[in-house]
This record gives structure tokens, C-alpha cells and sequence, in this order.
């Protein structure tokens, strides 16, 4: 492997989300072998630019039909490329900053709320049913919850340990398990490893199940699915969230 690609390679987010870990981040690492040469084209631009399509892929879904869904779908898969991309690009530069990983974890959340949004409208013009409003309101509720939930916990853990960030970064350091570097079984280890994360029901599991839904136009199925695991883990994570801070040993706390 040239000495570029393992330095992209090297870029990639080691526990990555599940359609992400070997889809789109491959894909934007790819991306990236040409687009890091380019001077004019900083992480904070793709960051734009992914939230652009991003909305245009929303307005696809509004407006509704086959040819506009799967347009859609198309464009949420080249918004969440370029999505990799701007965190690999910074990386690759050593140029990662504070008011770049805030608008980019900022922009996911829109996204997310965006695409929900616009599917439970579709499926309403459609059926001329409520329910579709329902479940994507509930669903986009509950997983702003779940980030709500974990920023809430890092601030009450920063009040009382204010080194508490670094422990769990190194806690969460773990070694390459995959790419060009390893052997083809290796790969396949970790790609069967790596099928246990659709159950997370994450923004890389919302990519594929939002476009696959596109594209057989079964809006309200998915709709189902969103809301109903994001009840789950919303109340599931505040509880954990909750239990950890309330167990964890005060001689963890300031060390």
C-alpha cells in the first residue's frame, strides 16, 4: 500500500458506524486520494457542501414520485461521503479543530431531523394519513435525545473530574483491525464483526435504511423502524447514562 493511502487510512474513524466502517468512508477515502491535493478545498467546505445535498436530497423527498426518491437517495449517499470526508481531510492535514467538529456534528443533526422530516411528509401525501407525521416526529425526538442524553452526562462527569474526556479517549483507543494492510480474512473477520453494529440504529444505519426505503417506496415501514428504535434507545441510553454517573467510583473522580 503506497505511503498516501495508509496515511488516509490512517484517517479513518476506528469504530466507525455501520454502513460507514465500509461503505462511504471507504468511499471517501478514495474520494480523498484526490481531493486532499486540492488548495482550495478546506474540511469546513465539504462540510457545506454535504449539508447542501444534504437539503436538496430533503427537497427530492418532498416533492415525492419514484425518479425524486430515488434522486433522493442518491444524494444522501454522496452527502454522507463528503461527510466522511471533511474529518479525513482535516486529519490528513492535521488541521482538526474545535469550530470544525462542532459544525459538522451540528449539520448531522439537521440532517437527520431534515430527511425524517421530509419522509414522514412524503408518506403523508401518499396515504393522506397522519401517522407518518407521528412516527417521524417521535423519532427524530427521541434521537435528539440520545445526544441530549450523552452531552448532559459529559457535563455533569466534566463537574466533577475535569480530566474525564482524556480517560475515556483512551478507553476508546483501539488498533486497525482492517484494510489494505491485512490479509483478505482478516478483512472478512472484520466485516462479519462489523454487521453486529446495525442494531445501534445510528445516523450510518439511518443512510442505508432511509435510502433503501427510498427506493422501494416504503416510507411508513421505515418510518416504524425509526421511531420505534429510537424510543428504545433514547430511554435506554439516558437510563445508562444515568446509572453510570450515579455507580461510578469516586476514585475514578479527579485522579
Amino acid at each position: 500500500m503506497n505511503e498516501k493511502l495508509t496515511r488516509l487510512w490512517a484517517t479513518k474513524t476506528k469504530d466507525d458506524e455501520w454502513w460507514s466502517s465500509f461503505v462511504t468512508s471507504p468511499l471517501a477515502i478514495a474520494a480523498n486520494y484526490v481531493a486532499v491535493e486540492i488548495k482550495w478545498l478546506t474540511p469546513n467546505r465539504v462540510t457545506f457542501l454535504s449539508f447542501i445535498i444534504a437539503i436538496a436530497s430533503a427537497i427530492c423527498i418532498v416533492r415525492g414520485g419514484n425518479a425524486n426518491f430515488v434522486t433522493a437517495a442518491i444524494l444522501i449517499h454522496i452527502s454522507h461521503v463528503l461527510d466522511c470526508m471533511d474529518g479525513q481531510m482535516a486529519r490528513y492535514h492535521k488541521t482538526s479543530s474545535a469550530s470544525g467538529s462542532y459544525f459538522d456534528r451540528l449539520t448531522d443533526q439537521i440532517q437527520v431531523t431534515l430527511w425524517f422530516g421530509a419522509a414522514g411528509y412524503a408518506a403523508y401525501a401518499q396515504t393522506q394519513d397522519v401517522l407518518p407525521l407521528g412516527l417521524a416526529f417521535v423519532g427524530v425526538s427521541f434521537y435528539s435525545l440520545r445526544g441530549y442524553a450523552k452531552y448532559v452526562a459529559i457535563q455533569t462527569e466534566m463537574s466533577r473530574d475535569s480530566a474525564y474526556l482524556s480517560k475515556i479517549a483512551n478507553k476508546q483507543t483501539s488498533p486497525d483491525r482492517a484494510g489494505l494492510a491485512f490479509s483478505a480474512m482478516e478483512n472478512v473477520q472484520w466485516f462479519i464483526a462489523e454487521q453486529k453494529k446495525i442494531l445501534r440504529f445510528d445516523e450510518g444505519v439511518f443512510i442505508f435504511m432511509l435510502s433503501l426505503a427510498l427506493m422501494l417506496d416504503q416510507l411508513t415501514p421505515m418510518l416504524w423502524v425509526f421511531a420505534a428504535s429510537q424510543v428504545f434507545y433514547g430511554l435506554y441510553r439516558t437510563w445508562r447514562h444515568g446509572l453510570e454517573i450515579e455507580q461510578r467510583p469516586k476514585s475514578l473522580i479527579q485522579k
